[in-house]
């Protein structure tokens, strides 16, 4: 009888859907009462291969794969609850790894009634083995990054605003809508916050963990921040009380920044206070480069986790500021 089943919205994860498959497998949980549902978004590289063949090779635990036609996450995420059969529903992503306690300890959680949905910690790794892929990953598990995101940053099991992916019931999930398909990102927080609103709880316990690869490339970093602060702005339309300090900070510097420099053009003390501002945060995030440099023994991190934490700021304040003037784009222009 199936019990939990995992969700996995996934398009072209050639190269990472194996590994997830592998740990989902060497889970403590019971194969018997599990089922992995991938909502695939007609990938067009090896994606569906790769699945096909960890199904041969592992024939006690199930696997199907569904079609997400609309290729937009919060879609794959609502057409595999619909196809699940479980009483938990587990959502994955393919660039993670759960430990091998994740499903049991997400599901004891729920059982003993501490969240409504619960999730764990991030354990942030490198994408790839470069220099800059390393900064990038300490980068977005520090605090300059991250700001207080406890499932970044780490902290004590207690009640958050959200958590990464999230465990729950299929009954609960239907009962508030499933996910919200009318965004693209942050579909995630957008569903706890009618957690919160329906009187549930978002848990985040310490001990359930998942190692998760971040962006190689500031190009690729820079790319998902904006995508994150784009659709932000979108979800705080709807839900404005939301907004946390942390992320109100990056756009307030921007525009601070913007603002400064028109003002420059003919006000010399402008100029000054621009000045100052951009030197003083090149000497905050230089000084971080540094301490991050002696702690991993690494030179090349004095340059790049400053690289790493400007691109965040700037991306996601910069794409949060347009979010809110400009005016909001449909999923069909984002697929």
């Amino acid at each position: 009888m199936i019990k939990a089943s995992v969700i996995v919205p996934c398009f072209n994860e050639e190269t990472t859907i194996e590994q997830l498959l592998q740990a989902i497998y060497t889970q403590t949980y019971s194969l018997s009462e599990l089922e992995v549902i991938i909502a695939d978004g007609l990938s067009t590289d090896h994606t569906r291969s790769v699945i096909n063949d960890c199904q041969a090779s592992h024939p006690d635990l199930s696997i199907r794969i569904i079609d997400n036609e609309r290729r937009v996450i919060p879609s794959g995420l609502n057409r595999a609850i619909e196809a699940a059969q479980g009483q938990y529903i587990i959502r994955m992503d393919a660039h993670s790894i759960p430990e091998q306690e994740y499903i049991t300890r997400c599901i004891y959680s729920l059982e003993s009634g501490r969240g409504d949905n619960v999730g764990g910690v991030w354990k942030i790794k490198p994408g790839k083995s470069t220099w800059m892929a390393r900064a990038i990953a300490l980068a977005a598990s520090h605090p300059l990054g991250a700001g207080d995101a406890l499932y970044r940053i780490g902290g004590a099991a207690q009640a958050v605003d959200t958590v990464p992916f999230g465990a729950f019931r299929r009954d609960f999930a239907i009962q508030l809508g499933m996910f919200n398909e009318s965004l693209l990102t942050n579909e995630d927080y957008e569903f706890n916050v009618r957690v919160r609103q329906a009187g549930g709880k978002v848990w985040m316990d310490p001990s359930i963990q998942s190692v998760y690869f971040a962006r190689s490339t500031l190009k690729e970093l820079s790319r998902q921040y904006w995508r994150y602060g784009y659709w932000k702005a979108q979800m705080l339309r709807k839900y404005p009380k939301t907004l946390r300090w942390r992320q109100l900070i990056p756009p307030v510097f921007v525009l601070t920044l913007v603002i400064l420099a028109l003002l420059s053009f003919g006000w010399h003390l402008a100029r000054w206070l621009l000045a100052i501002i951009v030197l003083l945060y090149a000497l905050v995030l230089f000084l971080l480069g540094i301490q991050m440099s002696f702690k991993h023994k690494d030179i090349t991190l004095i340059i790049g986790v400053p690289m790493a934490i400007a691109t965040i700021h700037f991306s996601w304040g910069t794409a949060l500021l347009w979010g809110i003037l400009a005016k909001p784009r449909n999923q069909e222009q984002h697929r």
